[in-house]
């Protein structure tokens, strides 16, 4: 059975994403500064088929959660483009280009339906409006012995954390406040649902929080 993982980075007042989120600010203001730390690792720009690059601790972090996953699933606001029904003549195709760095199948979340969309690389976006348990069986199925990746929004990891199905979850928890945004905790509940601090890695501009069952 895949294992359900949550990875996102977060503040340290608990936002994943700042306020005024939109199209053309799609992390909301300020919320860009959750991720970069990731930006100059060697790791992260072969995912995005850029040359060079630094290592450090995150690098094998980000390397094992990039091998390990064999599916994502994530909300419509994380795929992005207009809210309400997808515009039929100029689709949005989300914000990667035609060759997205997941190279695995994608599951969006939405509550507009959609065709498949196939992009290069091996990526392939299945919009779900059924719910997500229906998403994470679809993921499963498509991620074999590898693990289901929940990327988010806020929204979505939070559902998954209220129905008890994330099985792992990995705080990138990164030195900033931003003030105000989307929290990851909202609504949760007072405990962690099961899981319990198994690994603390300190980076540079980062430190890699992961929690587990057992």
């Amino acid at each position: 059975m895949a294992t359900v993982y949550l990875r996102i980075a977060m503040s340290l007042d608990g936002y994943v994403a700042g306020p005024n989120q939109s199209v053309n600010d799609p992390i909301g203001v300020g919320g860009m500064r959750l991720h970069e730390w990731v930006f100059p690792l060697r790791v992260w720009r072969e995912m995005h088929g850029m040359e060079g690059g630094e290592d450090d601790a995150s690098s094998q972090v980000l390397q094992e959660a990039s091998e390990r996953v064999g599916a994502t699933v994530m909300g419509r606001h994380m795929f992005g483009g207009p809210s309400g029904p997808w515009d039929l003549d100029a689709p949005w195709n989300g914000w990667w280009g035609e060759n997205p760095p997941y190279h695995h199948p994608v599951f969006v979340l939405t509550h507009h339906a959609r065709a498949p969309l196939v992009m290069e690389g091996g990526t392939t976006f299945t919009f779900v409006t059924d719910g997500i348990e229906s998403a994470l069986e679809q993921a499963k199925r498509a991620a074999g012995d590898k693990a289901v990746w929940i990327a988010g929004g806020a929204d979505i990891a939070r559902q998954y954390l209220r129905a008890g199905l994330v099985d792992e979850m990995e705080l990138n928890l990164v030195p900033t406040l931003l003030g105000d945004g989307e929290r990851l905790f909202d609504g949760v509940g007072d405990d962690l649902h099961g899981l319990r601090l198994v690994r603390t890695v300190a980076a540079p501009n980062v430190t890699h929080l992961k929690l587990a069952r057992g």
